[in-house]
């Protein structure tokens, strides 16, 4: 039987490390890199380092790429490192809460796809059993997760004018994004999670909108957050992009310049050709255009209003 072609790239990778040809701390291929010089898809390239990342290889570093050896250990949000009694049986104690912040260090790390309960009884050194009595599966430890995420940013007093308290959440939300580049994509807006820490936000932005009709004030909730969560994803994916290539958003749209120029020519694509002209230069900063985009958003809800 032929072997699968994910398992042939991880088969010479793996020689590679054994060999010294990649020693510890060295970048591997991107994946990027494996699809062009093995010829295979994305999918296919992103299985095969999965596969050495189950076995320990190699591991995501964040703003390099994937590296030779072992994941370090994750620390708790606090950077310590987690302590343990042992109880009179041999075991180790173990609390929900010591759990949800290892759970948190792997994602803040090396993003929500890492997240798993073997790699957490892994970093906790318990058995992954251990784990359910605490949190349940990995959803329910999901939902804890970020409902602990959210709680270290507290809303506070809410502003009496309803743009104030609607800027107030959104800026919440946006500095919570910031910190746990994985939080965006673990809250679902079509199937929200009952996530104690987020009702208060939810009903902060409720009662700024009692002016409205109630269908009215619920679109337009779901659509602030869905508007804050989708510049979000943005960070993630940037995020890992960078980690995949080793090249910043930056470098990576100077590479496409002239590709660029050359489509907006061949095409008579005016607008664009005037956008891009006297060497016009965007500053692409996502504290600003979140910004902008939210005073945009106000300001449509404000004429909503009158």
């Amino acid at each position: 039987m032929t072997e699968a072609p994910y398992l042939a790239i991880a088969a010479e990778l793996r020689q590679r490390i054994e060999d010294g040809e990649l020693r510890p701390g060295e970048r591997v291929p991107s994946t990027r890199a494996l699809v062009r010089d093995f010829g295979v898809a994305m999918a296919t390239a992103t299985k095969a380092l999965q596969v050495l990342q189950q076995e320990r290889l190699v591991h995501p570093s964040p703003g390099v790429g994937t590296v030779v050896g072992p994941p370090p250990r994750a620390r708790r949000p606090d950077g310590s490192a987690p302590e343990r009694r042992v109880l009179p049986d041999g075991s180790l104690d173990l609390d929900r809460a010591e759990v949800v912040e290892m759970g948190i260090a792997i994602a803040d790390a090396e993003g929500l796809a890492a997240l798993s309960m073997r790699r957490i009884a892994a970093e906790l050194g318990v058995s992954t059993m251990a784990l359910y009595r605490y949190v349940g599966g990995k959803d329910a430890l999901v939902v804890q997760m970020v409902d602990t995420a959210i709680g270290e940013f507290p809303l506070g007093p809410v502003p009496a004018q309803w743009r104030d308290a609607i800027a107030a959440v959104a800026r919440v939300h946006w500095a919570a994004y910031r910190k746990h580049l994985w939080l965006a994509s673990a809250i679902s807006l079509s199937r929200p999670q009952l996530v104690p820490q987020l009702l208060p936000h939810t009903d902060a932005v409720l009662g700024a909108l009692r002016g409205f009709e109630k269908s009215a004030a619920l679109s337009t909730m779901i659509s602030l957050f869905a508007y804050v969560r989708g510049i979000a994803l943005v960070m993630e994916a940037e995020a890992q992009a960078e980690q995949d290539t080793g090249v910043t958003a930056d470098e990576w749209v100077l590479r496409q310049g002239d590709q660029l120029a050359a489509m907006i020519a061949a095409g008579n694509l005016t607008a664009f050709g005037d956008l891009l002209a006297d060497d016009f230069d965007f500053d692409y900063d996502l504290d600003k255009l979140f910004e902008f985009g939210l005073g945009v958003f106000l300001d449509g809800l404000s004429v909503r209003l009158r």
